[in-house]
């Protein structure tokens, strides 16, 4: 069965597919997938929505955040009278584009086209 082009189709033909190997990691991509539909999350609800260690979400947010793939933001508490501070994560452009690369890529593996998926 033959596909038609989406230029034919009518739908938009949205990102190209491409495999992203540090975003495929299963934390990193929980992460993403949580950042995904919103501006920013704090530290501590991407912790405790994930069930992750401290240290855990650190190491991998680190890992995003060198890569370029979301910023972190550090603001006193309101509600802290001490100098702890909150950390607020939110994709960045980048990092909303290479997560749908990596989506679109994942789904062209499900579909049975794992070229389309292969890491360049």
């Amino acid at each position: 069965m033959s596909r038609a082009p989406a230029a034919r189709s009518g739908k938009s033909p949205g990102p190209a597919p491409e495999f992203h190997e540090l975003i495929h990691a299963p934390v990193r991509l929980r992460i993403c997938g949580m950042l995904r539909p919103v501006s920013e999350v704090e530290f501590s609800v991407l912790r405790d929505t994930l069930h992750l260690k401290d240290a855990n979400l650190s190491k991998n947010l680190k890992l995003l955040a060198e890569a370029g793939l979301v910023t972190l933001r550090k603001e006193l508490s309101p509600v802290r009278n001490d100098a702890r501070r909150l950390t607020w994560v939110s994709l960045t452009a980048d990092g909303r584009s290479a997560l749908a690369g990596h989506l679109a890529a994942l789904r062209a593996i499900a579909e049975g086209e794992p070229h389309l998926g292969s890491p360049s």
